[in-house]
């Protein structure tokens, strides 16, 4: 069985909105309408849903018969949010992690995480150009995957490295909850760290996979308006391209808006 977390309980400060983040809209849906409708595409059977910041608000508009909701009281990092849900789970089950702000994930790639998590715990990374801000996937000396460092804690060689932690992760129910269970906040933001489950992991003698994708557009998360704007135009050059490409004729394809779905 395939379980869907979905971590939705930020502040989401930098929007300077009352609206709750995952509220705004990206193509005319709120941004974690769009996590969810991936995750039910890729038929998962539960989703699971973290809330804080505006729980009755988000809670009451993804309101589903496949959607439960369970609230962060207190924001003390990812994996404080996940174990959140995390219990929740079924032991047996595949537990795929997601992000209330980062809409733009294909099935596919999702997919690929959750395939990998067959032998073990997955992780999904991308390779940027400029990295500043994510968490950078470290390697050793054979080229397996050793852990994740956010930037505050990386060194200065670390922080040379391009490959980076999305935050998307997939693994089975009861190693997960194992993970979590030992995770410390012992760090630069003194938080429980969802990616330090993977160090544990290898601790305990997993291999982790590591999925990489290129395709830095369907990794980006919403941080603020202007990162929305950006990715509402990153969306809608793409759904231009992909009409035109189809034999549909466009005078601009900037110029281009498509709100809901085009049959």
């Amino acid at each position: 069985m395939l379980e869907v977390i979905v971590l939705a309980a930020g502040r989401g400060t930098r929007m300077r909105s009352s609206l709750p983040k995952v509220l705004h809209t990206l193509a005319g849906k709120p941004l974690i309408n769009h996590v969810l409708d991936t995750a039910r595409s890729i038929d998962a059977e539960k989703l699971h849903v973290v809330v804080g910041h505006g729980a009755e608000r988000v809670s009451k508009a993804i309101a589903a018969n496949d959607v439960t909701s369970y609230i962060q009281s207190e924001q003390l990092g990812t994996g404080h949010a996940t174990m959140a849900a995390a219990t929740h789970c079924q032991t047996d089950s595949t537990v795929l992690v997601l992000f209330g702000d980062v809409p733009l994930l294909s099935a596919d790639t999702l997919e690929q995480v959750v395939a990998a998590a067959k032998s073990g715990p997955a992780l999904l990374a991308a390779s940027m150009d400029n990295p500043h801000g994510y968490g950078r996937v470290i390697r050793d000396g054979t080229g397996a995957f050793a852990r994740v460092v956010e930037q505050k804690d990386a060194s200065e060689d670390e922080l040379l490295v391009r490959e980076v932690n999305t935050g998307v992760l997939a693994a089975k129910s009861q190693d997960l909850n194992n993970w979590l269970s030992r995770v410390t906040n012992d760090n630069a933001q003194g938080e429980y760290y969802l990616p330090d489950v993977l160090g544990l992991a290898v601790q305990d003698g997993h291999s982790v996979e590591v999925v990489v994708t290129d395709d830095e557009i369907e990794t980006q998360g919403v941080n603020d308006r202007i990162q929305l704007e950006a990715l509402e135009r990153s969306l809608q050059l793409r759904q231009a391209e992909e009409l035109m490409a189809s034999g549909v004729r466009l005078a601009d394809k900037h110029r281009f808006d498509l709100r809901g779905r085009l049959d």
